[in-house]
């Protein structure tokens, strides 16, 4: 039993606004709750889906496609229901950070969470067996936040498990229709694989990046989601596109040898372009010690060909730091 109480009926009909009231007690409000908005617009039967925003609370784009459309969509415009999350992690939205300040819980590595666990996973558990057991689909919108950079607007969902569910999904990503689409394995403790557990089907965005929120990468994100959730017979009326933003170029994301770390902690100088082909044994990045200037600097090179689809914004890094993700195109 979820410690979290919905404050609206997700089964009436019509538009509904309000708080799941998270219970955490703490010196300064003995008896408080964690405020994380919710939303739902439902009208008759039809498909469920569960768009989220803020799983990462430095990934803003998502905020602000949500959260907009609370406000825009009409219950007469739908036929079935949309769920609302537009800051999933509320206290690490509220902070502006990708991991809650509350626990240090990174919500998209904290499935299939625990109900009377800390907030994280308490979340966690709740969108997983309270929302998903009720969604056919999980909108999921990130970005690469505050550390990471993504070339433009893309997609990941999982890997299908066969020629039937391919189809299916190749369709659905088509008809969101952002440039690049990632086909990735399943990791049991994300989102996307919380909802394969729940029978849904998981897309998930990586709008930009660097802690910025760009105009048209909003826009086509937009105009995707919503032509999207006409394509599934959910919604109609004037805010429904004519059609797709772009046509889908489809990858596959495969392990460690499409990212690149640092090994060494100082200065990252990139030495390749997001977007840009690169071959295995390429030279991707120098890592320079200007506190030992006499120190020659270390060169990362990547492991496998492919395309670079997104970097580190920070120029300090770790050791352990990502510095380059690459995609493989996969060959229709």
């Amino acid at each position: 039993m979820s410690s979290i109480h919905n404050e609206i009926d997700l089964d009436a009909d019509g538009h509904h606004v309000g708080y799941l009231r998270l219970p955490y007690s703490i010196h300064r409000s003995a008896y408080g709750w964690i405020p994380i908005p919710v939303a739902s617009i439902r009208n008759g039967d039809g498909p469920v889906v569960l768009l989220m925003g803020g799983n990462h609370g430095d990934e803003y784009e998502g905020q602000v496609i949500v959260s907009s459309l609370i406000r825009e969509i009409e219950p007469q415009w739908v036929r079935g229901q949309l769920i609302f999350l537009p800051m999933a992690n509320f206290p690490a939205a509220a902070a502006g950070l990708r991991t809650s300040p509350l626990d240090g819980g990174n919500l998209n590595r904290s499935f299939p969470g625990d109900s009377q666990g800390a907030p994280t996973a308490a979340i966690a558990d709740y969108i997983e067996h309270t929302l998903l057991v009720h969604a056919q689909y999980l909108i999921d919108l990130h970005s690469g936040g505050s550390s990471l950079l993504y070339d433009g607007a893309n997609m990941l969902a999982i890997e299908p498990r066969d020629p039937e569910e391919e189809e299916r999904l190749k369709a659905l990503l088509g008809a969101f229709g952002l440039p690049r689409a990632f086909l990735h394995r399943p990791n049991p403790v994300h989102a996307a694989t919380a909802a394969r557990r729940q029978g849904a089907i998981s897309i998930v965005t990586e709008l930009g990046g660097g802690g910025t929120v760009q105009a048209s990468l909003l826009r086509d994100a937009r105009h995707g989601l919503l032509n999207l959730l006409g394509f599934i017979g959910l919604l109609s009326g004037p805010l429904v596109p004519a059609g797709p933003p772009a046509q889908t170029r489809f990858f596959t994301v495969s392990g460690s040898r499409h990212y690149v770390y640092a090994y060494d902690r100082g200065v990252y100088e990139p030495l390749i372009e997001l977007g840009d082909q690169v071959v295995a044994g390429q030279p991707a990045a120098r890592i320079h010690f200007p506190d030992t200037p006499l120190r020659e600097p270390v060169t990362a090179f990547f492991a496998a060909a492919g395309e670079v689809v997104c970097k580190r914004v920070p120029a300090a890094v770790e050791r352990g730091d990502c510095l380059f993700h690459l995609a493989e195109p996969i060959q229709n």
